[in-house]
């Protein structure tokens, strides 16, 4: 079966551009696939592995602000993140200026979840599986 979309792109603005991209790289390891370079502007993408897009009404929000960080605390679009070691990416994330908005909790699915604020604003959860019991 063809896939009616083959890729998902989130292009984020940043005012702060080199912070920005400093804490993605630096606190996030994550390394430029593409730079789109000009006398005037500048622009990177970064290849994140796979990617979904999840669709949450308000009340399924408000539940998974609640297991994560105790109260409704992220906006319209958040990201979620998987990574190896939930612990060392939050570490590396607020030595590059992320807010920690809640220390890492399990979650009800078997994921060990922390809630960030990037320095752009932006809501990030890590999460990294746990597996089985």
């Amino acid at each position: 079966m063809t896939r009616p979309i083959l890729e998902l792109r989130v292009a984020l603005t940043a005012q702060d551009y080199e912070r920005v991209v400093a804490f993605y790289e630096q606190a996030l390891g994550l390394d430029p696939a593409a730079l789109w370079t000009t006398e005037t502007t500048r622009a990177r993408l970064y290849e994140l592995g796979r990617g979904t897009l999840e669709i949450f009404d308000e009340a399924h929000a408000a539940t998974v602000d609640a297991l994560e960080t105790e109260t409704r605390t992220s906006g319209q679009i958040r990201f979620a993140l998987q990574v190896p070691d939930v612990d060392a990416a939050v570490e590396r994330a607020v030595a590059w200026g992320a807010t920690l908005v809640h220390a890492p909790v399990v979650t009800p699915w078997r994921d060990r979840n922390a809630r960030l604020e990037s320095p752009d604003g932006l809501q990030i959860t890590l999460f990294q599986p746990l597996g089985d019991e």
